[in-house]
């Protein structure tokens, strides 16, 4: 057990590393390495010793991006939360938005700058990155998706001898 807190930690550090809210990196982290199929906030916050506004607040932001979903859970009359199937996917075909958010501002900021400034130079850098990324993203999350392996158990299936 102290392997998989280890592995949860070293998980939420690098989310945080690399731009994520540190609470929000900690929550995603322990959905992920969650031996149940589900989680409520106030396990959360009590395992993770944080405030349940934290939590509160990591759970909205994963559930806007497509991370996370609230599922029900019979007899409980508290809101349980477990990683979306197909997250990831989910998490990059949202990008596209913010992807064609990103060219049209590097396009609108070319017109303002005009034809021989450098801000317009740098622009069209990013103008054609973000162009790129919005033809490409959606091809790229359609072939993950049908490559794709069955859905995997929690233990192999035993060997037929």
């Amino acid at each position: 057990m102290a392997d998989i807190a280890h592995a949860a930690e070293q998980m939420a550090l690098i989310l945080s590393q690399n731009g994520m809210q540190k609470a929000t990196a900690r929550v995603l982290s322990a959905l992920l390495f969650a031996e149940a199929d589900s989680v409520t906030a106030p396990d959360l916050a009590e395992q993770l010793a944080i405030s349940s506004g934290s939590v509160s607040g990591a759970l909205k932001m994963l559930s806007t991006v497509g991370l996370i979903e609230r599922v029900p859970a019979p007899g409980s009359r508290r809101e349980h939360y477990r990683l979306r199937e197909g997250a990831w996917a989910v998490l990059m075909s949202t990008q596209n938005t913010v992807v064609q958010t990103m060219f049209e501002a590097a396009d609108e900021g070319m017109a303002a700058a005009g034809p021989d400034s450098p801000a317009t130079h740098r622009l069209t850098e990013m103008r054609d990155f973000y162009g790129f990324m919005f033809r490409e993203l959606p091809a790229l999350v359609e072939r993950w998706q049908a490559g794709r392996p069955p859905r995997r158990t929690a233990r192999p299936e035993p060997r037929q001898n």
